[in-house]
Parts: structure tokens; sequence; C-alpha cells
């Protein structure tokens, strides 16, 4: 472990990166990591998803001759794929916890007054300070704090700006994947009794294809997200992130279990904003920052 000295010394040919002035700035821009891989990954999120609302509506829903069947299961379906792709926009477009880059000077750790002895970690690949329980992500390319893992998915990492948003998620694509077996083993099952073509605007082969594929999309769409949702309450509740839990590193913080580290993820006491990915959604301020800059800010 190196002295504060030593990491003064150590730090002294960098240049910050973004003065004070410019973290205002940069703290009003679109966050999108610009990742080949991670971007194929969220389009074919929502491309499953919108493949999904196209069988559910059109194969099954529509055609069906109970209206209220229809209706009711358009409406609930329909709103759950809402806000799980809000959800994953959320995920995607937050902030996950990023640490500025190259804030670790010589000058800002002197205005820190540091005490005899004491030592601040700075990560060599951004050239930042590294606050406690934060970790460095490759593909970010930044240090990002209470990091669970950089989820390709959602084209980010999963920290501790984003991490509600990300476990809204997995919860709203499993319940939509639930939803569409359900609908697809009653289709079936009804349609076997009568003549296919009485079942669906399309011909018999296409409308069984179509309902295969879906089976196959929602059972693999369940079974991940339902572990992930499960594995992201376990972390919450035992204030453990994934790469902590992988490291087995020592809490030298003061944990918030069970209630209070899920108060802390979602934002105060038990209610409905909680399951809403809508909640703190600051439009105005991104409008004005696209019309003061002329367009969307990437940050990489």
């Amino acid at each position: 472990m190196q002295s504060s000295g030593h990491r003064l010394r150590d730090v002294e040919q960098h240049q910050p990166l973004l003065s004070g002035g410019e973290e205002e700035v940069a703290a009003g821009r679109v966050w999108f990591i610009q990742d080949s891989c991670g971007m194929v990954c969220a389009f074919m999120t929502w491309f499953l998803v919108m493949y999904a609302e196209f069988v559910v509506n059109f194969v099954m829903l529509l055609p069906s001759k109970s209206f209220w069947y229809s209706l009711i299961n358009g409406v609930a379906f329909n709103f759950l794929a809402v806000l799980a792709l809000t959800s994953h926009l959320r995920t995607m477009l937050t902030d996950p916890g990023a640490v500025p880059k190259g804030n670790a000077t010589k000058e800002y750790m002197e205005s820190l007054q540091l005490k005899p002895g004491e030592v601040i970690y700075k990560c060599p690949k951004c050239c930042s300070i590294k606050p406690e329980r934060a970790h460095h992500c490759s593909i970010c390319k930044r240090c990002i704090r209470k990091m669970d893992h950089h989820c390709p998915w959602v084209n980010n990492c999963v920290g501790e700006n984003n991490q509600r948003f990300f476990v809204l998620f997995t919860m709203y694509i499993a319940s939509i994947s639930l939803h569409a077996l359900c609908l697809s083993g009653f289709h079936f099952f009804t349609c076997v009794k009568v003549q296919w073509n009485e079942c669906s605007d399309f011909s018999p082969p296409v409308a069984v294809l179509l309902l295969i594929f879906l089976c196959l999309e929602a059972l693999l769409f369940l079974t991940f997200t339902a572990v992930m949702f499960g594995t992201q309450i376990h972390s919450i509740c035992n204030d453990e992130t994934e790469i902590e839990r992988l490291k087995n590193e020592k809490p030298t913080w003061e944990r918030r279990v069970r209630w209070e580290g899920m108060k802390a993820v979602f934002g105060g006491p038990p209610s409905l904003l909680w399951f809403n990915p809508f909640a703190g959604l600051r439009l105005q301020r991104l409008l004005m920052v696209r019309a003061r800059k002329g367009g969307a800010e990437f940050s990489v």
C-alpha cells in the first residue's frame, strides 16, 4: 500500500480532464456507451420484445372471439412491455455512478487536506481518485461506484445510480415472458379443439412457427431474468455487489441490509414509485441541454 505522499508524486504528470465547470456540463449529458457488442445486444432486446408484442397482439389476441379476453390481456401485456422497455432505456442511458476522469492531480489531492498517514486510492487506468467500493470497467473505461457488473443487454454498467432500473427491467421482462407463455399455452389448447384457421388470421404453419419461437424466447428470457432478479435482490438485501462477492472482499463499510438496502436503492420507504421507471425522469432538463448544445451529447 502506497503512502499519500507516494500517490501525490505518482500523479504529478497528469492533468485533469474535467474542470469544475465541465463536470457540471457533463452532468447534463446523455450517458451512452458506444460499444458495438452492447449496442447489438440492446437492439436485439428491443427486437425480441417487439416480436413478442407482434405475436401476442396479432396472432393470439386480435383474432380472438372473446372481446374481454383480448382487451384485458392486451392492456396488461402492452402495459408491462412499456414498463420493461422504459426500464431498459433508463438503465442504458443513466450514468451508473462514473467517477470523473483525471481528477487524481496533485493540486486536487492537496486540497483534500488529508491527515498524516491517510491513504486514498487512484485508478491507474482512468487517473481518477477511486472512492470506496468503486471498480474500473474496461468497457465503460471509467471507475463506477458500487459497480455490480457490466451487462451487454443494457449496454451499460449496473452501479449505484441505475441498479434500481435494472431490477425493474429484469422484473418486467420476466413478467411479460411468463404472460406470453401462459397466453401461448392457452392458445394452443383452444386451437386444438377447433380449426386453426378460426384461431388466427395467419395460416396454420406460420402461426405454429411464430408461437413456437415465442415460447422458446419467453422461456429463455424468463429463466435468465428471473435468476438475475433474484441475484440482484439478494445483493441489495446483503449490501454486497456481485464483484465484491466474487472477489470475497471483506466489508469496510456499514452494511445496510434487508429493507434498509432496498430503501437505499429504490429511494424512500416502500411505495408504488418503487415500480415506476418514469419516476425521477427529468425530461425538461434534458430538452434544455439539447437545446443549449444543439443535440444530445454522449459520454463514453
